[in-house]
């Protein structure tokens, strides 16, 4: 199903500077928040990668992972041991579409926080199905690094990031609590996360601060804060029996956005993840340094097109949220890169 050409039109000012010989692409990958039942139902029929990879999946996983982003339920999608293998196989299988049908090849990689995996598939340092185990495992370690509703993660908007530091310091007031900025998601937009007690008193205190928006986010797991240590010293050792390679595109690792050199970095990067703050502002800007003026967030949802626009109002960003969007993606792709015939897995 192709999109009209009045629908293309209405989008051309979007790409017509992509078409420029200067230009660079970045591809970026989400991470969890992203899912919804139903996600990729309206590209499955168009595009058989869709399929053909989830089918993988469930051979990796033993269960039917596509029946369950179609069907839900939605609390059973939304577990991070289901959530996370959902989302890498939407991002690569979507990414197989691109690639099959016009051999994208972007100039830059990343991923926020789980999308990691998703960038160092796509290239090619990590086997789907080795990153599909690794993902699963990755959630059942975090699930299992602390009990129900000791940790909490909560959204803070409208204040900089060394406010919102020192909130988190000011808000701990026993000695074994944890509370630290968890994602550096857009200018003026973090995410803490460490112990509930601590992470209620900073929000308090950030409402009487100031802060535009200080809200819980609804997760189970309290992401990319020592709470997580657990978690990752489990998940370091299994990734040293997961053969890694240097990617073949460049893929800016979370921690330190420093790009991945060799096998070694990256289980030295996915392993302190876990534990260390998502930097997607900087992610972001040095691309920009770099040159990217179109980013593309390949995956389920439009979190990171959201973000990544509000980081730079210049940037070219484009999803493939649905099958409008991916039309639009490939009829962009199209014009800087060329067909491929046969199918390149």
């Amino acid at each position: 199903m192709a999109c009209s050409e009045v629908e293309i039109l209405t989008r051309q000012s979007i790409y017509s500077r992509v078409l420029m010989n200067e230009h660079r692409i970045a591809v970026v990958f989400p991470g969890q928040g992203s899912q919804t039942v139903g996600m990729l139902a309206d590209m499955a029929g168009d595009f058989k990668e869709i399929k053909e990879t989830f089918d993988i999946a469930a051979d990796v996983l033993h269960y039917d992972l596509w029946r369950l982003i179609q069907e839900g339920p939605a609390d059973e999608l939304d577990k991070t041991i289901h959530t996370q293998p959902a989302l890498l196989a939407a991002s690569y299988a979507l990414w197989r579409v691109i690639q099959n049908k016009y051999s994208l090849c972007p100039h830059f990689l990343a991923g926020h926080s789980l999308g990691e995996y998703s960038a160092l598939v796509c290239a090619n340092a990590l086997d789907f199905s080795d990153a599909i185990q690794l993902v699963a495992a990755r959630g059942q370690y975090m699930q299992e690094a602390m009990t129900p509703d000791t940790g909490a993660m909560a959204a803070i908007i409208g204040l900089e990031d060394q406010v919102v530091a020192q909130i988190c310091r000011q808000a701990i007031n026993q000695p074994d609590e944890v509370l630290s900025p968890a994602n550096y998601n857009s200018v003026g937009q973090i995410v803490i996360a460490g112990h509930r007690s601590a992470v209620l008193r900073a929000l308090v205190i950030s409402k009487e601060q100031g802060a535009k928006i200080a809200k819980l986010i609804p997760v189970s797991v309290p992401s990319h804060c020592e709470l997580m240590k657990p978690a990752s010293d489990r998940l370091r050792k299994l990734l040293m029996n997961v053969k890694l390679n240097q990617p073949s595109i460049p893929v800016l690792s979370n921690v330190d956005v420093k790009y991945y050199s060799h096998g070694e970095s990256i289980r030295d990067g996915l392993a302190r993840q876990l534990f260390m703050p998502v930097r997607w502002v900087e992610t972001i800007q040095l691309f920009i340094q770099q040159g990217v003026t179109t980013v593309i967030e390949c995956g389920a949802g439009k979190i990171l097109t959201g973000l990544n626009k509000r980081i730079d109002q210049n940037l070219q960003c484009l999803s493939t949220v649905d099958l409008a969007n991916l039309q639009m993606v490939l009829s962009m792709v199209s014009k800087v890169s060329k067909p491929v015939t046969g199918m390149k897995g």
